[in-house]
């Protein structure tokens, strides 16, 4: 039986309103899951809109720019916002926000990875996204969240000035899509099953038991090949009744 932990990783990007709620659904679930001191979450990086301007643009400004009908906020972010203040993630705003390019947010992530805070930093910069609609485009605004969630900030500084994280950021997302990836949340198991997009908390348990099933199967009884003249048991010794081996 395997002693290494069982893996998810969590392509995502944190401008993506439906990752967010995964990254609350995905710690939901491992709460609840058996063997969760087990299993290790690793973010990677998944750029959604890498060519916006880096002072930003609101909600309703990137639905124009995409074509996407104006309908797309009530059918699809304000039931996201409904969602996750049902779930306890509040405040939640998926419609009310400014989005930017997200390559300097993901290179920080990537440092406080290194730091060995991976998993933390990523949810914090969720809820400051979604929770207090921040802007997380600049130098700037990055080092100003990297020093409130207590980063080294000469590290963090360095690391975003010498852009040395951006060919892991490169790297995680051509990944993904090298694994079926055409958008985020993209999950995938131990590396035996992915799960493209977002699904309820229920059913995200489901796959994490599933994944950690195949990797710790139940042992099974051999099959019989042939019948036996007679066995030996604590009991004693025997032959088998005719018809019963």
């Amino acid at each position: 039986m395997r002693e290494d932990p069982m893996k998810i990783e969590f392509w995502s990007d944190v401008v993506c309103p439906y990752c967010g709620l995964m990254d609350h659904r995905l710690h939901q679930a491992l709460n609840r899951f058996g063997h969760s001191e087990q299993v290790q979450v690793i973010h990677r990086s998944f750029q959604l809109h890498p060519d916006l301007p880096r002072e930003g643009v609101s909600q309703s400004e990137l639905i124009e720019m995409a074509g996407a009908p104006a309908s797309t906020v009530d059918r699809v972010l304000r039931p996201i916002e409904r969602a996750a203040e049902a779930e306890g993630l509040t405040p939640y705003h998926a419609v009310d926000r400014t989005l930017g390019p997200t390559d300097l947010a993901h290179e920080l992530l990537a440092y406080a990875t290194d730091q060995g805070r991976g998993n933390e930093i990523w949810t914090a910069m969720f809820r400051a996204h979604f929770g207090q609609a921040r802007k997380l485009w600049t130098t700037e605004e990055v080092l100003d969240f990297a020093a409130e969630v207590g980063l080294d900030p000469a590290g963090a500084a360095e690391a975003l000035r010498s852009r040395r994280y951006r060919a892991r950021v490169a790297a995680d997302q051509r990944e993904a899509e090298r694994l079926g990836a055409r958008g985020a949340p993209f999950l995938v198991f131990d590396r035996r099953f992915a799960v493209p997009g977002a699904i309820g908390t229920e059913d995200l348990l489901a796959a994490i038991t599933k994944a950690w099933a195949e990797a710790h199967p139940t042992p099974q009884p051999l099959p019989v090949v042939s019948e036996a003249d007679g066995i030996c048991t604590p009991d004693g010794c025997a032959v088998p009744e005719p018809g019963t081996a």
